[in-house]
């Protein structure tokens, strides 16, 4: 039947930026399809563990940087040590900065890319090898529509640039590792319910810019990209490799 073409059960799944709302949408939903998770931040959400062990789903978190060049072993070593086999990596994790060009350092440009682009590239490198033992894998890198469009009213230069090339590394990807079993994929999410989009009251009028400029005339809820994340992770879509999955609610289609 096609719904079992969703389940993933006993299938080792790592999610980065777990403790956000996309992350944690994702989390779930791989969860409820019958994933192990390996979750990790850069800290803890108590209320969020008790969710999860409220539904009895099997996870273990470590807590961690993404943005240190040594993270991404310790996170893959950790896995290895919990279960056998990385079959599917989620990379979630990301920041927003809402600066002009001229205002952006060289030490805040580096922290965008350190976390948005760079810790994406890293884990990936780090988790390609055990894939290729396996002989599968799948890896799923959430990018942005920021990566495809200019948004506005916000600048957001850096941010737009580092999501372009989370997408072009999962397309590289995708065709370098195609013949290991290997589908590597992309989300790019418009504007969602996150705290990335909680504005402060100042900029608080972007919101109805935001929704005017969205065919659908509002914003999207976690569990709306955590759905496509699902398809995109499970065998629902094993012919599907190298697709950056646009969920913005029609934005980018003016």
């Amino acid at each position: 039947m096609i719904i079992d073409k969703f389940k993933i059960s006993k299938k080792t799944a790592i999610v980065t930026g777990a403790m956000g709302g996309n992350g944690f949408a994702i989390a779930n939903a791989l969860a409820e399809a019958g994933a192990q998770l390996i979750l990790t931040d850069i800290k803890e959400n108590k209320s969020m563990f008790d969710e999860l062990k409220s539904k009895n789903y099997s996870f273990s978190f470590i807590e961690g940087d993404i943005s240190k060049s040594d993270f991404p072993k310790e996170l893959i070593n950790f896995t290895l040590e919990k279960h056998n086999s990385i079959d599917i990596l989620v990379n979630c994790a990301g920041i927003a900065e809402n600066l002009t060009m001229e205002d952006y350092d060289d030490q805040s440009l580096k922290k965008m890319m350190d976390i948005n682009f760079t810790s994406v590239f890293r884990i990936c490198r780090q988790s390609i090898g055990q894939m290729k033992k396996q002989g599968d894998g799948v890896i799923l890198n959430i990018g942005s529509m920021s990566g495809i469009v200019s948004n506005f009213p916000q600048p957001q230069v850096a941010y737009n640039a580092s999501k372009a090339a989370v997408h072009m590394l999962t397309k590289s990807l995708a065709s370098d590792y195609a013949e290991h079993n290997i589908r590597v994929n992309a989300i790019a999410p418009g504007y969602i319910k996150t705290d990335m989009c909680d504005l402060p009251e100042e900029n608080k009028y972007w919101y109805e810019v935001w929704n005017q400029m969205t065919p659908m005339g509002r914003m999207g809820n976690p569990e709306e990209v955590a759905a496509a994340a699902l398809f995109l992770c499970s065998p629902a879509s094993s012919y599907v490799s190298g697709e950056v999955l646009v969920v913005d609610g029609g934005y980018t289609t003016r």
